[in-house]
């Protein structure tokens, strides 16, 4: 299905309940398309058991001082 964006605004909820029963919604602008709008996959179960096995690892190789807070990783990072 091919929709305008100024047309899409309006009917979002529409687009997005058309694309969770699997169509694909075009947003298109001045009638070329920009944009799709499609069901996101849900995550597999191999997909968290692989992230979990890397997080295991890294947390194997990452030493974190007993001293130092998560708090304190938390901030850090987002400086």
């Amino acid at each position: 299905m091919d929709i305008g964006i100024y047309e899409a605004k309006s009917k979002l909820s529409r687009l997005v309940e058309k694309a969770e029963a699997g169509e694909e919604v075009v947003l298109t602008r001045r009638g070329r398309p920009v944009a799709k709008i499609v069901a996101a996959a849900p995550a597999s179960r191999r997909d968290r058991v692989s992230l979990l096995r890397e997080i295991s690892k890294l947390a194997r190789r990452v030493k974190i001082p007993r001293e130092v807070s998560i708090a304190e990783i938390v901030s850090e990072g987002r400086d």
